[in-house]
């Protein structure tokens, strides 16, 4: 965990303290559940409840020191926490942990740690999907240029850019949903998974508790299929981030100037030229979403342990779970600030629609030609003749815009009416359905233009 990528709330959740305290939640469930079935008297699984929630309650420095003491001694972080924890509760400790294995409180403790991860990530998502909203009904009509190979194609909105960008949001929480699900399981199966030392209700009255689902066989360990697709759901998230960021860059570059990261009172860009005003922030982001999606690997690979259980998965877990969360968390948070704040350029996007000269147009001019009776390959040709006459004088003092190119070529003076190009040219042709998507999306259009 990098402190500079890490929100408190986030990185809490995978702090030691808040380790030890599921730890000791599944101990203590575990003997209520073993309590309600009478495996063990009903006043010590209240004993340890009482006795253990005193000593977890606020867990010092002091305490943490203590159990990596033991642990340096045991060589077993489970065994480590539990002779802590039995030098607060006494003689009931010997019913603490009754019949289970390790991993029954390691994997369901990170199945806990997953979800409530996942519960900050949707809330983060849903931060981001209010700014896109926003934004994208603030410049629904602001007509620009679309681009399909990084190079001018045909006209569209800005608002319909980030349209498009919220519904895939909307697809990656469907996603972090679907994830914490599939997560959010526990197994109190004992040694390889048999229950042969704690009854199935035990394991049931602990998932029920801890808002979790029964894993139906754990082997000893919840298999890792689950945790490789959390992974890698994260992974889908933090691609989105990255191709939000990708356009944002792009649009900032000099020659574009569209729309640019807000730049802060006081801020510098750079410490050898003072003009420059970087896009950090989404290059910033490019780069946490590469982090993100280094956890995908491994927790595939993860997946094939041997037999019914070996910890191979163990160490990789501990720097992805911390670390993928937490730097998602943290990019999605600055994600949404920065498309709250994008400054956005309209005019520049109205230049730079009609920078060619007018040629973004051609669709619609091969369009009308037809409509005007050429034939489609002859249309084709014609526009094509044009367009690039266009292109290729650009900047030259012989230059001659499409229009102008049009108009003087005999293929299409007299056979197309001049009202007929002038609606073909007209950029608003381009965001006549522009209301019919936004229900699609948003489910609702927004106030007219």
């Amino acid at each position: 965990m990098v402190p500079r990528y890490s929100r408190p709330e986030m990185a809490a959740i995978w702090a030691p303290e808040n380790r030890f305290k599921i730890w000791f939640e599944i101990e203590a469930l575990a003997a209520e559940g073993m309590a309600s079935i009478g495996e063990i008297p009903i006043e010590s699984a209240q004993n340890i409840r009482v006795r253990g929630d005193a000593k977890v309650a606020h867990i010092t420095q002091a305490d943490l020191d203590r159990i990596d003491a033991i642990e340096r001694e045991t060589r077993h972080d489970v065994i480590a926490f539990l002779t802590w924890l039995a030098e607060g509760i006494g003689e009931d400790s010997r019913f603490v942990h009754l019949g289970m294995t390790s991993s029954d409180v390691l994997d369901t403790c990170l199945s806990v740690q997953l979800t409530q991860a996942c519960d900050l990530l949707i809330a983060d998502v849903d931060a981001v999907l209010a700014a896109l909203k926003a934004r994208a009904f603030e410049f629904k009509h602001t007509v620009t240029i679309g681009r399909s190979h990084g190079i001018h194609a045909e006209p569209t909105s800005f608002g319909l850019k980030l349209a498009g960008h919220y519904a895939e949001f909307v697809r990656n929480r469907a996603r972090l949903v679907a994830a914490r699900a599939e997560i959010a399981v526990c197994a109190i199966s004992g040694a390889v998974g048999t229950f042969a030392h704690v009854d199935p209700k035990v394991e049931a009255f602990v998932a029920e508790k801890l808002g979790l689902s029964t894993e139906p066989v754990s082997t000893q360990v919840i298999p890792r299929d689950r945790h490789a697709a959390f992974f890698c759901a994260l992974g889908v998230v933090a691609t989105g981030i990255e191709r939000l960021a990708t356009e944002v860059r792009h649009l900032q570059r000099s020659e574009v100037r569209e729309a640019e990261e807000f730049f802060h009172a006081g801020q510098k860009g750079s410490s050898a030229m003072p003009h420059k005003r970087n896009p950090v922030l989404s290059e910033n982001l490019t780069g946490l979403a590469r982090q993100v999606r280094s956890a995908i690997i491994p927790a595939l690979e993860n997946v094939a342990l041997w037999h019914e259980r070996d910890i191979s998965h163990s160490s990789v877990e501990r720097f992805i779970g911390p670390d993928a969360t937490i730097t998602l968390d943290f990019a999605l948070m600055r994600l949404a600030g920065m498309m709250e704040k994008l400054t956005v350029y309209p005019e520049r996007m109205a230049a730079n629609l009609e920078s060619l000269g007018g040629v973004v147009h051609s669709g619609e001019i091969l369009l009308a030609l037809a409509r005007a009776g050429i034939s489609r390959e002859d249309a084709y040709r014609i526009v094509q003749r044009n367009a690039m006459a266009t292109w290729s004088t650009l900047g030259q003092p012989e230059h001659r815009n499409f229009r102008q190119n049009l108009d003087a070529d005999p293929e299409v003076a007299g056979r197309v009416p001049p009202a007929m190009l002038d609606a073909a040219m007209d950029a608003g042709l381009h965001l006549r359905q522009v209301d019919a998507i936004y229900e699609r999306v948003f489910g609702e259009a927004g106030p007219a233009a």
